[in-house]
């Protein structure tokens, strides 16, 4: 919007192009003005009414109706009520005073826009904090997951955590029932097998009861090892466990009927586990098996891989048409990353190839 005088300044100037020779509507195009607003601006000698006039809505709330909303608001009967709730109880007794929105612009305005009842108001959720391993035994991940029993709605209890770096599983228990003491002596069973020292390892999980139970609490703290939790109902805070978790169900080996009792359980888990430490070949971690890069083995299986695959090229180098398989090692395994990292990859790995 522009005023009276600096409309005539423009005129002037765009006259003065004119005259000495300048196209009109080329002029107006360098000043990012459209030749019929020029025509109108000619047009008017008084400007833009528009700041001129003061716009009073007819059906605007006086202050005595205002005031009488805000009473209501803060009255005994309804001040822990909502305005939908207040409108229909005012209907009730024969009486409408404004509507349910001008009740939520009046308060909008008066500042009451806040918890009204007993109840906690919701607290806001924040990403928990982005956490990196560059080893084993830095990070490590763990949840409940349920196993079916031949009782329909009764399981059995999976307890599983992995080390996030290795993807190697430290340490499972099987048992009927879900609490935090029982958590408690696996974690501190699995800290005395691997050696875990005091502010060695941070223990990712969710918001389950035994994650932030009084007794896992309490261990953690006297074991020294740093809890970290996701945000409630937010399975991507934790995707390791919950990847682990998938791959245990949907692989071969897992059984179509329920289990009959915590022994046959038990017995399935301690061959899955073998395998999937020893046997299965991680995608995420160029397809070692977690125990070999848990043991640090895995830098010379890539080597290998890199120099086998050079040797081929180089008996027949027609078949490759650029580069061979860059066979990368896993620097750095990122859990919960920022954006700035997160956009790269949540597992950043190195570009180098390894040499034959």
């Amino acid at each position: 919007m522009s005023s009276l005088t600096q409309r005539k300044h423009l005129i002037e100037m765009l006259a003065t192009c004119v005259e000495q020779g300048a196209r009109q509507s080329k002029a107006c195009e360098a000043i990012n003005l459209s030749v019929r607003t020029l025509q109108r601006w000619q047009n008017d000698e008084i400007g833009d009414k528009r700041p001129l006039r003061v716009q009073t809505p007819v059906n605007r709330l006086s202050q005595t109706e205002r005031q009488r909303i805000l009473d209501v608001l803060n009255s005994e009967a309804f001040k822990d009520a909502p305005p939908s709730q207040i409108v229909a109880k005012l209907a009730d007794q024969g009486e409408y005073i404004a509507s349910e929105s001008t009740f939520y612009r009046v308060m909008k305005a008066a500042g009451l826009m806040r918890h009204r009842h007993k109840a906690r108001p919701a607290k806001a959720r924040h990403k928990p904090d982005a956490l990196k391993a560059c080893a084993p035994n830095q990070l490590y991940s763990w949840d409940i997951t349920y196993l079916p029993t031949p009782v329909r709605g009764v399981y059995f209890y999976l307890y599983l955590f992995m080390d996030v770096f290795s993807r190697q599983i430290v340490g499972w228990q099987v048992y009927p029932s879900e609490n935090s003491a029982l958590a408690s002596d696996l974690m501190r069973d699995i800290c005395q097998r691997n050696g875990i020292g005091k502010h060695q390892v941070v223990l990712h999980s969710d918001n389950g009861g035994p994650m932030k139970g009084a007794s896992m609490l309490a261990t953690l703290q006297a074991l020294g090892v740093a809890p970290s939790f996701s945000r409630p109902a937010v399975s991507n805070d934790n995707p390791y466990s919950e990847a682990l978790f998938k791959t245990l169900k949907y692989s071969p080996h897992y059984p179509q009927k329920a289990f009959a009792d915590l022994n046959q359980a038990r017995a399935w888990m301690t061959r899955f586990s073998n395998w999937y430490n020893n046997e299965h070949c991680h995608s995420g971690i160029s397809y070692v098996t977690p125990a070999q890069r848990h043991a640090g083995l895995d830098k010379d299986l890539l080597r290998k891989r890199t120099a086998v695959y050079e040797q081929a090229k180089a008996k027949n180098p027609l078949r490759w048409s650029g580069q061979t398989r860059a066979w990368r090692f896993v620097e750095v395994v990122h859990l919960n990353p920022d954006k700035s990292v997160g956009a790269l990859k949540a597992e950043v790995i190195t570009n180098v190839k390894y040499a034959a």
